[in-house]
């Protein structure tokens, strides 16, 4: 008989169990991998979690404000937005560029061609320096990727008035010019930073901490007045207009000081629009463009041949107006016939000036004008400022030291002229020009470079300059004595020197307390006149004639005011080197016979 195998019997019961172990030990290894993760070590996930939603974003730091002496605001920034976009994100939804386009005023291809280009990167800026009203437009349309960016823009409420010595910064807030350049530390602040939640859009949700704080620029206190700038910069403009002349420049320099209290210069520019303009009119002459000062130079002569020990009342023979000189000729527009220091001045004898000058040694002449700060830079800071040229001594013969004596064959800056005539208002002693109200505080008196005697003696002299029968009477001011003097130079070209003109003229006022030096310096003036004391010296007066009364300087000449309100005709000045007719400036040397 045999036996048959018995069928196998399902168990539902083990199977159950088997998976319920296997279904036990998955939970058991996933809550022990949860606790571990969020209890033993949960630093890693955390900071992986963050990464996807927790940023650190910059805080813009607003830029220090400039001001004028009495506290005007001369430059400033103000909040404004900036639209950027991840264009990952933007590009996914390229049904809504033409709608963000015609938010930002931009051209729709132009705009999906700029985010095309950088579709590998997270952030590109799409308009910068935005109303905050226009960019909240933007927002509101919630297109994905686009988030907007608080910035600082560089506001210039006086424009063109005030370009040169402010400059201005680019679309990031920095300074690339003027005195937005040369104090970019002081004035920049630093940014800070806050910790905040975004969800996946990108949106900010939460701010979480403030990791940093912004910390704002340090505002800047100028020595420039605002009113005395504008005052320079009327009657600069006016002045080239009237004459048809091609450029200029103006500074005004506080005497016991040296703060700078205006420069200004033409063509201007608007620093408000950073595209535009031409790239000429933003140089600021008055600091970096050099130029042969002409008869300004002479009281400087004077000056050094007293410290040689010339005696100033001396009589020096011009006659017959012409001075061979090595087969060259100096000459003057007249025969002036014998002349002391005093008339030389007035009437701008170049004779006389040569004839000083041969008396001392090539060094002593050259020391004198160095100490005067020819040859060097001011100490002003400026950025791009000229040095000057003053050529070394043992290259001089005669007719190089002729003609340095009355303004040719060296070079300088309308700022380092200004410094000169204030060393000689301030007794002898020099103080750097500074842009910083305050800013020569720890130099004290300055630095003496000539005897005090000697620069009271030459100042007393240019009061005859301005007086009737003087070069530049046209740059009196009623109830102030005025010194100063005029210049007229031909511009130089290869070879030689062109018929055309530069006009100068550096005053002091008033002359029994020295308070404001100023010089005047127009290039190319072609409507007729030409000379220093019919061109620059009316464009002193009409700063001074304003700038005393504002300035609340007390008059130190009221008899001639009173005498000048009774019969307000002027007599006419006399003609010397710098007169008032049209003929030609003197120019160097030239040889015996030739034209002047």
């Amino acid at each position: 008989m045999s036996t048959r195998p018995k069928p196998n019997v399902f168990d539902p019961r083990g199977r159950l169990l088997v998976v319920a172990g296997l279904l036990g030990a998955c939970g058991f290894a996933i809550a022990a991998r949860a606790a571990w993760m969020q209890l033993v070590s949960p630093e890693f996930y955390q900071q992986q979690g963050d990464a996807r939603f927790v940023r650190d974003i910059p805080i813009s730091a607003s830029r220090g404000a400039i001001l004028d002496r009495n506290g005007e605001t001369l430059a400033a920034s103000s909040p404004v937005s900036s639209i950027w976009a991840n264009p990952r994100e933007t590009l996914n939804h390229p049904q809504r560029l033409g709608e963000l386009a015609r938010a930002l005023g931009l051209p729709s291809d132009d705009l999906a061609r700029r985010l095309g280009e950088r579709a590998d990167r997270e952030f590109v800026y799409l308009r910068r320096h935005m109303n905050p009203d226009q960019a909240a437009a933007v927002l509101a349309l919630k297109i994905p990727g686009v988030h907007e960016q608080r910035e600082f823009r560089r506001f210039y409420p006086h424009g063109e008035v005030m370009a040169h010595v402010l400059g201005f910064t680019n679309i990031d807030d920095q300074g690339q010019e003027g005195l937005e350049l040369a104090f970019d530390p002081w004035l920049t602040g630093k940014p800070g930073a806050k910790r905040v939640i975004r969800d996946r859009q990108g949106q900010v949700i939460e701010d979480i901490d403030l990791v940093r704080a912004a910390e704002p620029g340090r505002d800047l206190v100028l020595s420039i007045d605002r009113r005395v700038q504008y005052l320079a910069y009327r009657e600069l403009k006016a002045a080239l207009v009237r004459h048809q002349a091609r450029s200029g420049s103006v500074v005004v320099l506080d005497i016991p000081t040296g703060e700078i209290v205006a420069m200004v210069n033409q063509p201007s520019y608007n620093p408000n629009a950073r595209a535009g303009g031409q790239n000429d009119a933003r140089r600021n002459r008055a600091a970096t463009d050099l130029l042969e000062p002409g008869s300004v130079i002479k009281s400087f002569t004077v000056a050094a041949a007293m410290e040689n020990g010339a005696d100033p009342t001396r009589l020096i023979d011009t006659s017959p107006g012409v001075f061979p000189l090595h087969r060259h000729a100096i000459r003057d527009v007249r025969n002036f016939g014998m002349v002391d220091m005093t008339k030389l001045l007035q009437k701008s004898s170049n004779i006389a000036s040569t004839k000083l000058a041969l008396e001392m040694s090539d060094e002593h002449f050259h020391d004198v004008l160095q100490r005067f700060g020819f040859g060097q830079t001011t100490g002003s800071g400026f950025p791009g400022e000229a040095v000057g040229v003053l050529t070394d001594p043992r290259g001089w013969g005669d007719i190089e030291k002729a003609t340095i004596s009355y303004g040719y064959g060296l070079s300088a800056t309308p700022l380092q002229i200004v410094q000169s005539y204030a060393v000689l208002a301030n007794g002898g002693r020099m103080l750097p020009p500074t842009f910083v109200r305050g800013g020569n505080a720890a130099a004290g008196a300055g630095r003496q470079v000539i005897d005090p005697q000697i620069a009271r003696s030459v100042v007393g002299m240019l009061e005859s300059v301005v007086a009737p029968g003087g070069t530049a009477t046209t740059a009196a001011v009623a109830g102030y004595r005025v010194a100063g003097k005029s210049g007229t130079t031909r511009q130089s070209i290869p070879g030689g020197y062109q018929q055309r003109y530069v006009s100068l003229f550096a005053g002091i006022v008033p002359v029994h307390q020295p308070r404001f030096a100023m010089v005047v310096a127009i290039h190319d003036p072609t409507a007729g006149q030409y000379y220093g004391g019919a061109v620059a010296a009316p464009v002193f007066h009409g700063v001074m004639d304003g700038a005393l009364r504002l300035m609340d300087v007390p008059p130190d000449n009221v008899r001639q005011w009173f005498a000048s309100a009774a019969s307000p005709g002027q007599a006419p000045a006399e003609i010397g080197s710098d007169g008032l007719v049209p003929v030609d400036a003197p120019a160097p040397p030239v040889p015996a016979g030739g034209a002047p």
